[in-house]
């Protein structure tokens, strides 16, 4: 198992939340998750925040950033937040996050 790493305040700035959709609960499969994180999160950060939070040990990080649309709303434009997410892959034998249970 993993050593159990301190956890620090600005580990719950960088996660910010689960990203639940289906195409993410495909990956839960294959031994990943997908988290919100903060936008001008880093790879290693993100690492070392999952591995703090969720005492689980990450094999990789890949990061996307949705860009967000153009929207109306009562004929006036706006523009939604753009969002980054990062897809969390843990080692082979680590048991999947539980997305449902919470930080421990």
């Amino acid at each position: 198992m993993a050593k159990a790493k301190e956890i620090d305040a600005r580990h719950y700035d960088v996660i910010l939340a689960p990203h639940i959709t289906e195409k993410s609960t495909l990956l839960a499969e294959n031994n990943a998750t997908v988290f919100k994180v903060a936008g001008d999160a880093t790879k290693p950060q993100i690492k070392e925040a999952v591995e703090a939070l969720f005492n689980r040990k990450v094999k990789s990080v890949n990061t996307l950033v949705s860009k967000g649309k153009t929207k109306r709303w009562k004929g006036k434009p706006y523009r939604r937040s753009d969002v980054k997410k990062a897809v969390v892959t843990l080692v082979d034998g680590q048991d999947p996050i539980d997305i449902t249970e919470g930080v421990s």
